[in-house]
């Protein structure tokens, strides 16, 4: 498997598979995606987007035949150059914050959220949803902040 940044030329692929396995995202042409493929097949697909001074990392789908393999962390871990360019954040389903914690994610405040991102997270997030903030902080970082609110 092998992970590369996506030409926009292939945008409509992509929203076939979101269409396919999840409907409420869409690629678009102005943001940052990266895909993973096995055998020239798409399997995993992430998306950032630039909102001013921050990114938001959104959409992470790994195709339902191929989760419970290690494929989303292989994402996150080796999209380590991508959170680097600017402080990245992502709204977590509840279900997978553990996931994220793990790959140098960070709980964040609503009221820490930059403006652009804390409107965004009011829209998007229900009670069906239960969207957790997030800030990448590292690896390094976030297993040191948890070990130290263990504390």
């Amino acid at each position: 498997m092998h992970i590369k940044q996506l030409d926009c030329i292939r945008l409509p692929v992509i929203n076939r598979l979101y269409k396919q396995f999840y409907a409420a995202g869409k690629a678009k042409a102005d943001e940052t995606i990266w895909v993973m493929e096995q055998h020239q097949q798409i399997v995993a697909v992430v998306r950032f987007k630039a909102l001013g001074q921050v990114q938001l990392l959104t959409g992470m789908l790994v195709i339902p035949a191929m989760r419970g393999q290690g494929i989303a962390t292989m994402m996150l871990q080796k999209l380590q150059q991508q959170y680097q360019q600017m402080p990245c954040y992502c709204f977590a389903f509840k279900h997978l914050q553990s996931l994220y914690q793990t790959n140098g994610f960070a709980i964040v405040e609503l009221e820490q959220l930059p403006p652009e991102l804390k409107s965004r997270f009011l829209r998007y997030n229900s009670p069906k949803k239960a969207l957790i903030p997030m800030i990448f902080r590292g690896l390094c970082e976030t297993a040191s902040s948890e070990l130290a609110s263990r504390d």
